[in-house]
């Protein structure tokens, strides 16, 4: 199998009804001979659980708002939480640090952002969220985690004495929070 360059890729591959992820099992395996990173997602008949860390907060408020009725349970772990009153953007632009980071040459993600309608209630409203708390946060300080949380309907909010990247300085904190999340919320 020849490739036609020498970049690797990460692959998301999806299967359709009456199958699951197991019916990629011979191409994921090429593909990952070859180099590519590969996850086949098994999408389940009860929606499935977005994570959302930081900025990826955004992402995921983008797919609740358009896919709703596919997504059981939202958990934003230290992440950017829009409300249905402002703009996807408004946190952002209140954060001069963050803006800065985010205006580098080429981006145009702040300027789209300000320019995206609010979120619906009827919509991204419709989905449970909860949040995880990164109480040693730096970056997405506390204060600002609390202040999403108290202008969105956050079914639960549980912390932990992480920094910003608790994916990596407390990932069994973190593991559990999610479990936790899914058993009462999913």
């Amino acid at each position: 199998m020849g490739d036609s360059n020498d970049q690797n890729n990460d692959f998301v591959l999806i299967h359709g009804s009456a199958s699951g992820a197991w019916a990629w099992y011979k191409v994921k395996t090429m593909l990952e001979a070859a180099g590519h990173s590969v996850t086949a997602l098994d999408m389940s008949a009860s929606g499935v659980v977005l994570v959302a860390h930081s900025l990826g907060g955004l992402n995921v408020a983008f797919a609740m708002e358009k896919f709703p009725e596919k997504i059981s349970l939202a958990v934003f772990v230290t992440a950017f939480l829009p409300d249905t009153e402002h703009r996807p953007s408004y946190m952002l632009e209140k954060d001069l640090s963050l803006q800065t980071l985010l205006k580098r040459s080429g981006s145009l993600f702040l300027e789209s952002l300000a320019k995206a309608n609010k979120f619906t209630k009827e919509k991204f409203g419709s989905v449970v969220r909860d949040y995880v708390v990164c109480t040693q946060d730096l970056l997405v300080v506390p204060s600002l985690q609390r202040f999403m949380i108290e202008h969105n309907e956050v079914k639960e909010v549980m912390e932990i004495p992480a920094d910003h990247m608790a994916i990596a300085s407390r990932p069994k904190e973190l593991c559990q929070c999610l479990l936790e999340f899914a058993r009462k919320h999913a």
